[in-house]
């Protein structure tokens, strides 16, 4: 089978967890001999992976462009996967119009509607609501969910968002967490120890707003309180694409010390003491606990940064929001040796019990093989998404095609 999949950006696994993320769902495909090609209309960087030496076909496309008609009815895929819903929103018509047979599946990332209404409360100064969540953005997502035939969705909170608070149904959404490879006992042995790791990391993509803030918010409210218990440990601060926003609020006489780009994340993590996050705003699942975890890192962070990785009841006592309980929690977090191997122990436990990769792969071919065997069924059950379509046809085509006469005409 043919698969195309239509990237936001290339993938960049270094730089980004959307970018690991994408480079799992490929191997997936690549696994049961699906031939691949990946399209995206952006401009490809030094960090993007050179998905050529997997047998991967690259193609940039047009926005706007009927080039993508002649491109997409030429390769007939027989599914296309839309990385997040901006993406489906450009070309999902186009795909439905030029093979309306292909699996359309959107790969959310995260519930970007979720993250914006949480960044807007925060702005506000209000606790996020119901009337923050049902933004534009929101709106604009649930669309393109309803529009493809099933949505990969990243964590259990945001399948229970969608279903409960915006009634789609489970029948449209298929659970699928970041994939974990088992992790041998040796190599959990080998990693060092508490008493051969020192300071603190945080670990993100300077370009994604949630990080940024964190880094702010670290700078400004809790990291001089941590210093004035631990004057001796220091706070590491690493991400790609570093900006001028970033570098402000650099401190290395405070140990506040901006790193910028990790190579191997696994070295760095390694040897680090505690992941220091705390998130504001976002969702989805945070990468950076996931690579704390599989290095054997505790973590410190919020509840939304814990959001799909912990359970609700560790959630509500390890984490909070107070600027006072995360300082204290992650002095103890450093300094005592019984608590950290028990968070560390934590960590393996989660990553084995709620993200193996085996299980999960198992239920994405099940999904999937359920789709294509009944592909017109599951599209007539789903009325919505075929009047959004229609509509879709009827307002972005147009519109489309009236830019792309105006871009000949300039």
């Amino acid at each position: 089978m043919k698969v195309l999949i239509i990237g936001f950006v290339w993938p960049e696994p270094k730089s980004s967890a959307a970018g690991s993320r994408m480079m799992q769902l490929i191997q997936i495909f690549l696994a049961e001999n699906y031939t691949v090609t990946f399209a995206t209309s952006t401009s490809k960087t030094e960090n993007a992976i050179n998905l050529k030496s997997l047998g991967i076909e690259e193609h940039t496309i047009e926005l706007n462009s009927s080039t993508f008609d002649d491109f997409i009815s030429q390769l007939q895929p027989d599914i296309v996967l839309f990385d997040r819903f901006l993406t489906e929103e450009q070309f999902g018509w186009r795909v439905a119009q030029q093979c309306p047979k292909a699996i359309r599946i959107l790969d959310t990332e995260d519930v970007h509607g979720l993250r914006k209404g949480r960044e807007l409360a925060l702005r506000d100064n209000i606790p996020f609501n119901v009337e923050y969540l049902h933004n534009d953005t929101s709106k604009r997502e649930m669309a393109s969910i309803y529009r493809c035939d099933v949505s990969l969705i990243i964590s259990e909170a945001e399948m229970e968002l969608l279903t409960q608070e915006f009634g789609v149904s489970t029948e449209l959404l298929h659970y699928m967490p970041f994939l974990i490879e088992p992790i041998a006992e040796e190599s959990k042995r080998k990693l060092p120890a508490f008493e051969d790791r020192n300071h603190f990391i945080t670990i993100g993509n300077f370009l994604h707003p949630p990080n940024l803030d964190s880094v702010k918010f670290l700078y400004q409210s809790i990291w001089s309180k941590i210093r004035t218990k631990l004057p001796k440990a220091e706070m590491h601060i690493y991400g790609a694409y570093q900006n001028n926003k970033a570098q402000q609020f650099k401190a290395n006489d405070n140990g506040f010390i901006i790193k910028g780009f990790a190579e191997d994340v696994d070295i760095v993590m390694q040897h680090a003491k505690v992941c220091l996050s705390p998130l504001r705003f976002g969702a989805g699942l945070k990468g950076k606990f996931f690579d704390a975890m599989r290095n054997g890192t505790p973590f410190v962070t919020t509840s939304i940064g814990a959001e799909g990785i912990l359970e609700s009841s560790y959630i509500n006592t390890l984490n909070s929001e107070d600027v006072d309980a995360i300082v204290e929690y992650a002095i103890r977090v450093y300094s005592d040796k019984a608590l950290w191997k028990e968070q560390q122990n934590l960590g393996f436990n989660v990553l084995k019990k709620r993200f193996d990769k085996q299980y999960h792969v198992e239920r994405f071919k099940q999904k999937l093989q359920y789709v294509v065997e009944h592909l017109k069924e599951c599209r007539q059950n789903n009325f919505t998404g075929q009047m959004l379509m229609h509509h879709t046809l009827q307002s972005t085509k147009y519109m489309s095609k009236w830019i792309e006469e105006k871009n000949k005409k300039d």
